[in-house]
């Protein structure tokens, strides 16, 4: 089906229109980029397989000519994909060493705002510099946090591609209260000693509520 001849409210321009950008899905965001489909597909369909086969980590890693590989990616689309990521990397420099951490309050304010509505448990890595300044921040898991999900892999992988030093661990718990489960402090313990055999310190685990639980406050 062609854009046109889908329902204005599944349109992305109208959706953003209508519901404001942050409500776009990844997809959505991601076709108002594309502008434009295939033959075969359209621009929405086009986004959604990108996403689902690659994801948008692998997606921002790719060189101009690993993305005009991919079916339904030209030239064309593969220089806006570039320039998508090229923008947000150079807006992480600009930010670079403006916020420093120097203690889990710092961490709290930054995180509260973005996780007090959500319904799920978001898993968050901050990275940080030498003297403790953010360089960045990746989302790794939505849903409950568990070892067997969150693996040490995962984190580090954002951590070595930006060059980060030390690093924070952050979650949120939906129902308010920032006591750590169990699971919670396994998670911490085992990410924590794969930093030392890295080289890269886990700094802390702080745990985003009404308020907030540190686990290097509370060692």
């Amino acid at each position: 089906m062609r854009i046109k001849e889908m329902p204005k409210d599944s349109r992305p321009r109208e959706r953003l229109l209508k519901f404001g950008i942050e409500n776009l899905s990844e997809a959505e965001l991601l076709a108002l980029i594309l502008e434009k489909g295939t033959k075969k597909e359209n621009v929405i369909e086009v986004s959604n397989r990108l996403i689902a086969q690659y994801g948008l980590d692998k997606l921002s890693e790719c060189s101009l000519k690993e993305l005009q590989e991919i079916n339904g990616i030209g030239q064309a689309k593969a220089m806006q994909i570039l320039a998508l990521f090229e923008i947000s990397k150079r807006k992480g420099m600009i930010n670079k060493e403006t916020i420093q951490i120097k203690s889990a309050k710092d961490v709290f304010e930054i995180f509260h705002e973005k996780l007090k509505d959500e319904k799920q448990e978001n898993f968050y890595v901050l990275m940080l510099n030498s003297k403790n300044f953010v360089i960045g921040q990746e989302k790794i898991s939505l849903g409950i946090v568990d070892s067997s999900i969150i693996h040490p892999r995962e984190i580090f992988r954002s951590a070595i591609k930006n060059s980060a030093s030390r690093i924070i661990l952050v979650h949120n718990h939906p129902s308010g209260d920032s006591s750590p489960s169990k699971e919670d402090e396994k998670v911490t313990e085992e990410i924590a000693k794969a930093g030392e055999v890295l080289g890269i310190q886990v700094l802390d685990h702080v745990i985003i509520g009404k308020s907030y639980w540190s686990w290097r406050e509370n060692k």
